[in-house]
């Protein structure tokens, strides 16, 4: 049956409007994501936050991320991708919305809400990965699930937009009822998502998998002859996920990548500040530039995917990244013709850092079995989101600071930090190189074919 797939030369409207659905979708969770960073800054003084009350808000979304995405991811293989597509979205704007409501003063609730925030918002990811890789040809599905990352950037910048021009109208609980909006989203996912036909596949349930894919290819489902024998009905444990070690250290150490992003987004504000001498207005107008850049680096890197394949393109997006990441640290005192080498080399690297994970999240999931493929995805993504502990963790031991939320930079600790953070890309690319193996070209079906026969060795192509 999904021969007819991988046949497909040019996509269809319905697998675009699938890919769209996937795309706003991951744009409007970190726009709740990321929501409370603004408003924080309109009730710290209100309400006299400790450090510790203010790094309890902000962290508490952290704690609940890695959390969501192995739940979710697990849930995804057990009762199917659209019902946790739809789920993940309620989860994370719901609680947004719940945010409104907050008591003066009310740090522990805010606390409690953004836990399962960041499990939605990261629950979600896993999951319209994985769906969207199951709707689309193995010679496309690199730029395509690259591409449902994209927007991931916008997110960021439609929070700063709100507030900086909503919150004086509305206020900061109107904010959080902005949040509510992305539920809206599940309307569009019933219309334009339907269940995924591995899954469906999967579960024995191949008529409905004829359904699913005649709508996305556009044919009449008489069209695609059903399978002579029923598939064996797949179970799902999550502990089969120690089958596969190589994909598991693979999945983790490239998602672990993040770890330098994160450092050096929390870190940059008071770096420009300090570098160039800059008010913090100017250095936050620069930031808008460093958003946008990361958005034409991951739609660079989603083509360089299929282009010359996962495994050498992470690694050069990764050593990119971390080379402009060391020289920005040792150039910071540099311009040439009135440029700063330091603010260049940012936008350098924050191309490349950024554009990188446009590759590495789809490959996380590609790397596991469709049975196991939202529930793996999921692990490596939890996995993953340490690094928005680890990354101002040990900024924080650099600099010699004992706040772990947002330390204290100083200039003494540039280039030993940026070193650091660089450190986290070339660990991602020695992994997918040295244990990863390639997936281009390759079909679903053929990876868990490899998979089946030989878990822990994986052939490369």
């Amino acid at each position: 049956m999904l021969e007819h797939l991988e046949r497909q030369q040019t996509l269809t409207a319905n697998q675009w409007k699938i890919f769209v659905a996937a795309m706003v979708g991951d744009m409007l969770d970190f726009f709740d994501f990321y929501l409370i960073g603004f408003v924080l800054a309109f009730i710290i003084g209100g309400w006299h936050l400790t450090y510790g009350q203010s790094g309890a808000i902000l962290l508490a979304s952290g704690i609940g991320a890695p959390l969501g995405s192995l739940f979710w991811g697990w849930m995804a293989d057990k009762i199917g991708r659209r019902k946790v597509m739809i789920l993940t979205v309620l989860n994370f704007s719901l609680a947004t919305g719940a945010m409104a409501m907050t008591p003066h003063g009310g740090w522990l609730f805010l606390s409690i809400c953004r836990f399962f925030v960041g499990m939605g918002v990261t629950g979600l990811y896993t999951v319209d990965v994985a769906i969207v890789q199951e709707f689309v040809p193995a010679t496309k599905r690199g730029w395509i699930t690259g591409l449902t990352t994209s927007l991931l950037p916008v997110g960021t910048l439609l929070g700063a937009m709100a507030g900086t021009w909503l919150e004086p109208s509305i206020g900061w609980r109107g904010l959080f009822v902005v949040g509510l909006l992305p539920a809206a989203l599940t309307l569009l996912i019933r219309a334009w998502v339907p269940e995924s036909p591995h899954w469906l596949i999967g579960k024995g349930r191949t008529e409905e998998a004829r359904q699913s894919l005649a709508w996305a290819l556009m044919v009449d489902p008489a069209s695609i002859q059903l399978p002579a024998v029923a598939a064996k009905v797949e179970t799902v444990r999550w502990t089969e996920l120690f089958k596969y070690p190589r994909s598991m250290f693979v999945a983790c150490l490239t998602g672990i990548s993040q770890t330098g992003t994160v450092g050096l987004t929390l870190w940059l504000t008071t770096l420009l500040v300090l570098v160039l001498k800059i008010s913090p207005n100017e250095a936050s107008y620069m930031i808008i530039w460093f958003g946008g850049i990361g958005i034409f680096g991951r739609l660079f890197c989603s083509w360089l995917s299929d282009a010359v394949g996962r495994r050498p393109a992470v690694v050069f997006s990764c050593a990119m990244a971390a080379m402009a990441m060391s020289l920005a640290g040792y150039l910071s005192d540099i311009y040439i013709a009135g440029v700063s080498m330091f603010y260049a080399l940012i936008l350098v690297q924050n191309f490349f850092g950024s554009g990188q994970y446009a590759i590495v999240g789809p490959y996380m999931a590609e790397v596991w079995p469709s049975k196991l493929r939202a529930s793996g995805m999921g692990f490596g993504y939890g996995f993953g989101n340490l690094g928005k502990f680890i990354g101002p963790a040990g900024l924080a031991v650099i600099a010699g600071s004992d706040n772990f939320v947002s330390p204290k930079a100083t200039l003494d600790a540039l280039v030993p930090a940026m070193n650091y953070f660089g450190f986290w890309y070339l660990l991602a690319a020695a992994a997918i190189w040295f244990i990863g193996f390639e997936t281009r070209g390759r079909t679903i079906a053929e990876i868990d074919d490899s998979l089946t026969v030989a878990p822990a060795v994986v052939r490369r192509r």
